[in-house]
């Protein structure tokens, strides 16, 4: 499959882009500052700048998506709107125009996490992100078959646990190679309007 990667640069996004090309994949790699093709998701022309660029792929994957954190008190109406903009319209974007740039039978597999169904201090953007994109996921679904679109929701990563393990007590973290298998699960696989959480 011809699999366009956006968030290549990530920690995730470096180990799917390895899992993916080990599995025979051709992977065409989208950061803002670097990979194959440069472009920032965030920013709705330059997502079919992409498009234009990419010609016609088999998946879209996506392993990208900022929001803010801050304590509640703290966040601001532009904070929201940035998480919106950051993880929400950008993934909905990738779909609503990648659908006329997807093979018939193509895929598109979106981030969230666990913070949609298990929210913590300081991270009210991202379960709010996070469950606009899982509830966008299971509607898009019914409308671009035979086209799958399905979400990959993980806690936080093992190989995170030292950055970001405080924001997290008491969460059981996920390896990276689990997250990608469920990564490659939604690209290889059958099913759509999906949102595979794990663990």
């Amino acid at each position: 499959m011809k699999i366009l990667l956006i968030g290549a640069g990530g920690k995730l996004g470096t180990v799917l882009h390895e899992t993916l090309a080990g599995r025979g994949h051709e992977v065409l790699t989208v950061g803002r500052r670097g990979g194959d093709l440069r472009h920032d998701i965030a920013d709705p022309t330059q997502i079919t700048a992409l498009y234009a660029a990419a010609g016609t792929v088999d998946a879209v994957v996506s392993a990208a998506g900022d929001v803010p954190w801050k304590p509640l008190e703290q966040m601001t109406p532009q904070d929201y709107q940035d998480a919106f903009q950051g993880k929400v319209l950008s993934q909905i974007e990738l779909v609503r125009q990648g659908v006329s740039h997807v093979a018939e039978r193509g895929s598109f597999t979106l981030i969230t996490g666990v913070l949609a169904r298990d929210p913590v201090v300081t991270g009210s953007a991202a379960s709010m992100a996070n469950g606009a994109v899982e509830a966008f996921v299971r509607a898009a679904a019914i409308e671009i078959a035979p086209q799958r679109v399905n979400a990959v929701s993980p806690t936080i990563f093992t190989e995170s646990l030292k950055e970001y393990g405080s924001y997290f007590p008491g969460f059981l973290p996920v390896d990276l190679a689990d997250v990608t298998a469920a990564y490659v699960r939604s690209i290889e696989g059958a099913q759509t309007g999906q949102v595979y959480t794990l663990p």
